[in-house]
């Protein structure tokens, strides 16, 4: 009781730690495990025992038999499906060749070349070189997140390290699963003909269970078949049923089953989507924190002492400067990344759970089989989980500095309200070439904006932490355009500081338009107008002009209410003629207000 008790809190712990000084929470868990596990064995119990003992041994442990393992499985699914459910096909127009190439082109590569470098370097059989080399394909969802969280980059760089970090997940598992089925078996020609067929059952079953279950769920919870409070549970064991009946139909093709669900549960018209991303990703955040501290607990001494050598360092760069690197570039070829882009990518590819989980499966399996140097198998790829994560977490953001990838500016526009004056807007800045996302708790707004073909999220500004998304890293400006001022100030308040690099805006209230002061004025989106005016403007006359013609008189009147000489006025109003948006978004604040006095001067005519 003590020992698994100790391990939630310590996993926590260890996330919050994580939090607090903004690094992936992967390095603290696993150093916590090893502390608890092997380093607590060899230097700080008295009888040579683990604080920690995940498998039972005859006397302690948590797990008896491969029950930490089936433990470590089922964890797995919950994780990946959370992912899938965050993959939208809307954020890959511009890279989904790349991203289809990194997991194709890419896994090739990686799994030939680290193969034939853990092979020459360790002296490994090739069968054990290759099963490293399939568990190191993958690249860790959960450990990317937070390494990019902070780092403000173009959405296509994040895009295409976030799926990629999600959907090489169960083909990495699969390269493992049909390498070690070949060491299982002695390998030979009857391996080789069912290999195929194994593959192919793989593809179907984990495919087709998956889009079943997915558009099965999605049925009985819109037709509100499942009692409100019975939908998380449910979805859980739906999930857990699906990664289950897809094993048993054919064996590792239960992540690929989950990963599909959640990709066509998270693109579909699921109601109560955002309940179940919040569930999950709750549950995702304590399984996470558990597995990292079970498995690295798991690890012995003797293991850690292996990697007490040259050959050590000398793999884990070529597998992290050589070869990663080959595989993006072949991959990126002729896409539309600049070099630098292409160049950060390679250097981000820190490994995570999926990796580190079934390392510990197989390596145990085959340490029980008596398979010759089985031993290398678990401690080499948590040496790669370890060592990359550390690399990208303290070195990401000045890489991107160096490199010229790190955003300076950041121009693109968060616009909290979807409304149609929103959309209208939207759509506007959109045709300039602006990057516009809109958010908003109305699906129903949110759903007509992507029917626009805008970039819209259902988000609510109360319960979402948008600090998350690592594709609004490129987010400078926040204008609120919500018919609640409350909601208007809370985003504001929230995310001004993250978001509104170069301005934060929100539309005034009834009383606001009356009564505010001139500093107060400084963040409306429109001088003298609220959202009822907005709207009333927008439905008598649905156009954008780019600038208003108005009197100079009017002109400085409006500049003294708004201090315009700090804050730029984003948006005019006028009813009978429309909406009138200042040019030139991103341009400073002395150049905005010669901008607009160049038009005033020129009487020009919109």
């Amino acid at each position: 009781m003590l020992e698994l008790a100790g391990i939630i809190i310590l996993g926590i712990l260890a996330q919050w730690f994580a939090w607090k000084f903004k690094i992936p929470a992967i390095l603290p868990l696993i150093l916590i495990g090893l502390l608890v596990g092997p380093i607590a064995a060899a230097y700080l119990s008295e009888d040579g025992s683990k604080w920690i003992e995940p498998i039972w041994n005859g006397e302690k442990g948590l797990f008896p038999g491969d029950n930490l393992y089936y433990f470590v499985s089922l964890s797995i699914s919950i994780i990946l499906f959370e992912g899938g459910l965050t993959l939208k096909r809307n954020e890959i127009i511009n890279v989904g060749p790349v991203i289809t190439k990194l997991i194709t082109l890419g896994s090739a590569i990686t799994f030939f070349g680290a193969g034939i470098v853990a092979h020459f370097i360790f002296g490994l059989g090739w069968d054990l070189s290759f099963l490293f080399s399939g568990l190191i394909i993958v690249t860790g969802p959960t450990v990317i997140t937070p390494i990019l969280r902070n780092i403000p980059l173009k959405k296509d760089i994040s895009t295409v390290l976030k799926w990629e970090g999600i959907l090489i997940d169960p083909i990495g598992a699969l390269v493992a699963v049909l390498v070690f089925e070949f060491i299982s078996v002695g390998g030979g020609g009857g391996f080789t003909k069912t290999a195929l067929m194994e593959f192919g059952k793989i593809l179907l079953f984990g495919t087709s269970f998956g889009f079943t279950f997915a558009h099965a769920l999605a049925y009985v919870v819109n037709k509100k078949l499942i009692p409100h409070y019975l939908l998380n549970v449910v979805s859980l064991s739906t999930v857990l049923l699906v990664f289950v009946e897809s094993e048993v139909f054919a064996h590792e093709s239960g992540l690929l089953a989950v990963v599909v669900m959640g990709m066509v549960l998270g693109n579909g018209k699921l109601k109560n989507i955002k309940e179940l991303l919040y569930f999950k990703e709750s549950l995702s955040v304590l399984l996470i924190s558990m597995l990292f501290i079970l498995l690295s607990a798991n690890i012995n001494i003797e293991d850690l002492m292996l990697l007490y050598t040259w050959k050590t360092v000398l793999l884990f760069a070529i597998v992290v400067f050589v070869i990663r690197p080959l595989a993006v570039f072949a991959s990126t070829y002729k896409s539309n990344l600049e070099f630098k882009e292409k160049l950060f990518i390679s250097w981000v590819g820190p490994r995570g759970i999926v990796a580190a989980g079934i390392a510990s499966l197989f390596g145990s399996k085959l340490l029980k089989e008596g398979v010759g140097g089985a031993e290398y198998i678990t401690p080499l790829v948590f040496m790669i989980v370890l060592g990359t994560v550390l690399l990208n977490a303290t070195t990401a953001r000045l890489f991107a500095k160096m490199i010229g990838v790190f955003l300076k500016s950041s121009e693109s526009i968060l616009i909290v309200g979807a409304s149609s004056p929103s959309r209208l807007i939207a759509r506007f800045l959109r045709d300039k070439g602006k990057r516009v996302v809109l958010i908003d708790a109305n699906k129903n707004f949110i759903e007509e904006a992507l029917n626009d073909g805008l970039e819209a999220f259902n988000v609510n500004v109360y319960q979402d932490n948008l600090t998350d998304n690592i594709e609004l890293n490129d987010v400078g400006y926040l204008i609120a355009i919500t018919g609640s001022d409350a909601v208007n100030k809370q985003a504001l308040t929230n995310f001004s500081k993250i978001f509104g690099e170069h301005g934060s805006y929100k539309i005034a209230s009834s009383v606001e338009t009356k009564n505010a002061t001139i500093e107060e004025r400084k963040n409306f989106f429109t001088p003298n107008d609220d959202f009822i005016n907005l709207c009333e403007a927008y439905r008598e006359n649905p156009i954008i002009n780019e600038v208003k013609i108005i009197s100079e008189k009017e002109y400085y009147k409006t500049l003294d209410l708004l201090a315009l000489e700090e804050k730029s006025i984003p948006l005019f109003i006028e009813k009978d003629k429309g909406l009138y948006l200042v040019p030139e978004f991103e341009k400073t604040t002395e150049e905005r207000k010669e901008l607009v006095l160049s038009y005033l001067g020129k009487k020009l005519v919109t």
